[in-house]
């Protein structure tokens, strides 16, 4: 048996607060952690929504029912299985995406990029293939993958103001996986701003306004 594979185009679904005008003077691009849906993700940024705000959240292109069968439908960006492939994917669907949205921006525009949780990995492996632009990086209560190729990421980031964001009771970030993440910054030659809150795994609004 021989595995085949065939490139075929696809939908891809995103949400936007904000409308594309010469007003704009930040665009950020936010990306969903593990089984959430972009529309609802957005909602915790409407607290940065002006006339000079653009915020984009794009849709991971796996979806599936969260329980069994039905009800609520959730979105990954990827699996374990055909992860490259997968990674190829979602890289060429958020640089086809930022083009879409620049050309429709001033060029001076400021561009965030913000990952949640799973999300993290997912625009750092975006923004470590060069095809993205970005100047400044929120990883909010994610990290860095470990398998990032350092010798070809670290000059990606050189240029970019990155930023960690987690709660202080995030059940998924212990000591040891705060050592890993500071230990494949520092392979990355990047020292980030370490900002923490008294709350768990989420989004906090304060700390979300903080940083507009």
């Amino acid at each position: 048996m021989q595995e085949q594979q065939l490139v075929v185009p696809r939908t891809a679904r995103y949400y936007t607060l904000g409308t594309p005008s010469e007003k704009i003077c930040r665009l950020w691009i936010v990306c969903h952690g593990y089984g959430q849906l972009a529309r609802y993700f957005l909602r915790h940024f409407s607290i940065l929504d002006d006339a000079e705000t653009m915020i984009v959240a794009p849709e991971a292109l796996s979806r599936f029912y969260l329980n069994g069968f039905s009800g609520r439908v959730g979105a990954t960006w990827m699996t374990k299985e055909d992860r490259i492939s997968e990674i190829e994917d979602q890289e060429a669907y958020l640089t086809l995406l930022q083009q879409t949205l620049l050309r429709q921006l001033p060029e001076n525009v400021h561009i965030t990029v913000l990952g949640f949780s799973q999300g993290c990995a997912t625009v750092c492996r975006w923004l470590s293939s060069r095809q993205g632009i970005c100047h400044r990086l929120i990883l909010w209560a994610g990290a860095f993958p470990a398998d990032i190729d350092f010798s070809a990421s670290k000059e990606a980031f050189q240029t970019i103001s990155t930023i960690l964001v987690y709660g202080t009771q995030d059940e998924f970030i212990t000591p040891e996986s705060l050592k890993q993440q500071e230990a494949v910054l520092s392979q990355l030659g990047i020292a980030p701003t370490v900002i923490t809150f008294d709350g768990k795994h989420a989004i906090d609004a304060e700390t979300l306004k903080s940083l507009k």
